[in-house]
């Protein structure tokens, strides 16, 4: 039997990670880890919490108790944080910014560290986020980092959003995806980048299955090599 491998998928905000991640962790019947979702889990819990976004010591703390899984619900990626479900509570606009906030600080990302890989331990995930294949699954048997122009990546954005009812500006929407990249790739702590060792794949005019494809085929030519 092949042996059930870690695949970390990387990329920008609207490069389609979750989407292609979602369906390849079903193709392969592996499963999803959505780092983001974590970050934008403890970003909703921090707020009700009344804890800034920007106060280090005490997101940490909320981290280390966070108790976060994942289950697969036919077409979606079910999220809850203890016995609550907050799927939807952590897709709100809001959210995508805290998440982009609360990751930027070291005492964070280090306190979240050993439950990403705790839930990961045994191979079998698909993990997605922004440093998956740099910081978190370093030693991740596939890399690979999805991108896309950013137009392309606000107008998926957009388009999701205004899907779920949400009332959103096309350029709001594309100012804000530019501001998180900026943030993104030039914090201190783990910075959006590819790994040395990821396959770049680039999604722009690719449909959803197409990109799948090219991920299938990314695996099928790494796995074997591990």
């Amino acid at each position: 039997m092949r042996r059930r491998l870690v695949i970390a998928i990387d990329g920008p905000a609207g490069a389609g990670k979750s989407s292609a991640a979602k369906l390849l962790a079903r193709r392969l019947g592996y499963t999803l880890l959505d780092t983001g979702a974590i970050y934008r889990a403890l970003a909703l819990i921090a707020r009700e919490h009344g804890i800034a976004w920007s106060d280090g010591p005490k997101l940490a703390k909320l981290a280390r108790a966070l108790e976060v899984r994942f289950r697969s619900d036919g077409e979606r990626n079910r999220v809850s944080v203890g016995t609550r479900e907050v799927t939807d509570d952590i897709r709100q606009p809001d959210m995508g910014e805290g998440a982009s906030q609360v990751s930027a600080l070291a005492e964070v990302r280090q306190a979240l560290l050993e439950l990403q890989r705790r839930l990961a331990a045994g191979g079998g995930v698909v993990a997605e986020g922004r440093d998956t294949g740099t910081v978190v699954f370093p030693h991740a048997d596939v890399k690979i980092f999805l991108t896309a122009s950013a137009e392309e990546r606000a107008r998926r954005r957009f388009e999701e959003e205004r899907g779920r009812g949400l009332a959103v500006d096309y350029d709001r929407t594309l100012r804000a995806l530019v501001e998180r990249d900026q943030r993104d790739q030039n914090r201190a702590i783990a910075p959006l980048r590819p790994a040395p060792d990821a396959v770049m794949i680039d999604t722009s005019g690719l449909s959803l299955p197409e990109v799948v494809e090219r991920l299938l085929e990314t695996v099928d030519k790494r796995g074997e090599t591990h």
